[in-house]
């Protein structure tokens, strides 16, 4: 893998004209998370769109290095943040929704399936009353909900696969698509955390592809490829329809299914995945502290097993 993997990196894709967002895609290198800040050009109005809390998951350590940086960019542009939004609970890394509203006082968004993502992993966790997302977060959107950015509307999807209540926002020519689609030279993203559905995800992109051509979709992650050099994570429908790996015109449900199933298979589960869905499903909040002071996560053993060999 290059340097370039191994650093933040800031691109910014300007406003195509009217009801088209200025965007800044901003790279986590750690994760290979690509965080957003989605801007009005006109009111100056911006939200906020799956940034990363840093998480060391050797030491255990947070960090909000990354959620500085993006308020860094947000005053160096002189915006003003009116969304701290979510795309779905990350099992890659934490969520710094509640660490920027306490700084922002913007109110903090996810997708109404929430609740029932909450309830799944609370069984998981054997934490019957830890997550109640009503309380964690301000508001969960319902599919085909809108709300603005500045003058700007946007529309929520709802897109599960990756999770059961993963979310998209289209706001204008832009959708930030999450963990649905990768770039085009890799393809998908993996249905096979709890809740997941392969089939699911195959109708997600299907529904994505069917927006107009020139959209641009922003994808959730990249890791590259051996023969790619640097992250990207911006390209139109049309890039993806004539070049995506695994989802282009002319690809048969049945032979992506198999694909993806295999796939998945193989994957290990991301190794902040049960910090961090402790964290996420609490709003991006820690667990209250206990009487030394300190917080403590619970982890199960013995719940998930070792994945396939290629």
């Amino acid at each position: 893998m290059s340097d370039s993997f191994k650093q933040p990196i800031v691109r910014f894709s300007p406003s195509r004209g009217a009801e088209s967002p200025d965007v800044w895609g901003v790279y986590e290198p750690d994760t290979g998370s690509v965080q957003y800040i989605c801007a009005d050009p006109g009111s100056k109005r911006a939200g906020l769109i799956d940034v990363v809390w840093n998480f060391d998951p050797q030491s255990y350590s947070t960090s909000s290095a990354s959620a500085d940086q993006i308020l860094d960019i947000v005053r160096e542009k002189d915006l003003s943040v009116e969304w701290v939004l979510d795309t779905h609970p990350h099992a890659d890394h934490l969520m710094a929704s509640d660490y920027l509203k306490q700084r922002t006082d913007a109110p903090t968004a996810i997708g109404e399936k929430v609740r029932e993502i909450a309830g799944l992993w609370s069984r998981i966790y054997h934490l019957p009353h830890a997550f109640d997302p009503d309380r964690d977060f301000d508001r969960l959107f319902s599919e085909g909900e809108t709300f603005s950015i500045g003058d700007m509307e946007a529309r929520v999807l709802l897109s599960p696969g990756h999770t059961l209540g993963s979310i998209t926002f289209v706001v204008g020519d832009a959708a930030f698509v999450h963990d649905t689609l990768m770039y085009p030279d890799v393809g998908t993203s993996r249905a096979d955390f709890p809740g997941g559905d392969a089939e699911q995800l195959w109708e997600t992109t299907q529904t994505l592809l069917q927006l107009p051509a020139q959209t641009r979709l922003f994808i959730g992650h990249d890791y590259g490829t051996s023969e790619r050099q640097e992250p990207q994570w911006e390209a139109t429908v049309s890039e993806h329809r004539s070049h995506n790996v695994h989802v282009k015109d002319g690809t048969r449900r049945e032979d992506w299914l198999e694909l993806r199933r295999g796939r998945d298979a193989t994957l290990p589960l991301p190794d902040r995945m049960l910090a961090a869905l402790q964290v996420n499903l609490r709003g991006g909040r820690l667990p209250e502290p206990e009487a030394d002071g300190r917080h403590y996560l619970k982890l199960p053993v013995n719940h998930f097993s070792t994945p396939q060999s290629d």
